[in-house]
């Protein structure tokens, strides 16, 4: 039966494995001119913050663009027997919409004396994130763990061993490829890992980037306009799609010094490409 609420979790998503949303790190406007630039683009949703998530929803589905996601990052502790405020606030102000909170886990404040190490704080993550879904499903809010550099939770496998643990369909994960590249490297192959999470893998977020020492490099050359840059995306996103990944995919945008009309339109262009 557990199996059976997964695959009909995943049909919405089945049903178009070429869903391409862009992120608030790139689609930078207000919510009027972000809808009306991803519609005139062919983007087929956004990805915002849960803060600004009702007022970018209202636009966008003028313009039939869905609202994926919203990312949040927090923190858990050892002595918080209930959730952190700011992560209620997050998961309140998504209501309604029929999203999913992006949610980073930063920090986790284990008790005194306990060795640090890295699993150290399943025991505090994991019954809290079981807390935070009965408090989003109320509200009809998915949740997506999104592995980030430098966070407690910086890995696709990290984020993997937590769902697993909580073993919740409505508790899904991300892998996005600049992060990826910063934690583990060019050298690693992520489809292994990729069809290992494909049970609760939702959104995998690209970009441009290069290739060569990657965790060594800066994000000006993990994060560029999709298209450019020496690491080989296309058969990234094909390889992702051979695996059995049905899900969308996401441009992470994140520091790109660019307008982000001419960014978004490029990087729809290099997308066409790899379909």
């Amino acid at each position: 039966m557990r199996l059976l609420a997964y695959l009909l979790l995943a049909l919405p998503l089945a049903a178009a494995p070429d869903g391409f949303f862009a992120m608030d790190t790139a689609a930078r406007q207000a919510p009027a001119e972000t809808a009306a630039l991803l519609a005139e683009l062919g983007y087929d949703g956004f990805g915002g913050r849960p803060a600004t998530a009702k007022a970018f929803a209202a636009e966008l589905s003028k313009r039939k663009i869905a609202t994926v996601n919203a990312y949040h990052v927090t923190q858990f502790s050892s002595e918080d027997a209930g959730l952190p405020a700011d992560l209620v606030q997050a998961i309140h102000a998504l209501e309604g919409l029929d999203t999913t909170l992006w949610l980073g886990i930063q920090q986790v404040r284990l008790p005194a004396g306990i060795k640090a190490g890295p699993t150290a704080g399943d025991t505090i993550v994991v019954p809290a994130l079981k807390r935070a879904l009965v408090f989003a499903k109320a509200r009809q809010v998915k949740i997506s763990l999104y592995p980030h550099t430098g966070f407690w939770a910086d890995s696709v496998d990290a984020c993997l061993r937590l769902a697993n643990a909580v073993d919740d369909p409505d508790l899904g994960v991300t892998f996005n490829l600049c992060h990826w590249l910063k934690v583990e490297g060019s050298e690693r192959d992520p489809v292994p890992v990729i069809k290992a999470a494909l049970l609760r893998l939702n959104f995998i977020t690209i970009n441009g980037a290069d290739t060569g020492d990657t965790r060594k490099f800066g994000w000006d050359k993990l994060i560029q306009p999709l298209g450019r840059g020496t690491y080989d995306v296309k058969t990234f996103v094909a390889n992702a799609r051979a695996a059995g990944y049905r899900g969308p995919f996401g441009f992470q945008g994140f520091g790109i010094m660019m307008d982000p009309n001419s960014l978004l339109k490029e990087t729809m262009a290099a997308w066409k490409g790899m379909r």
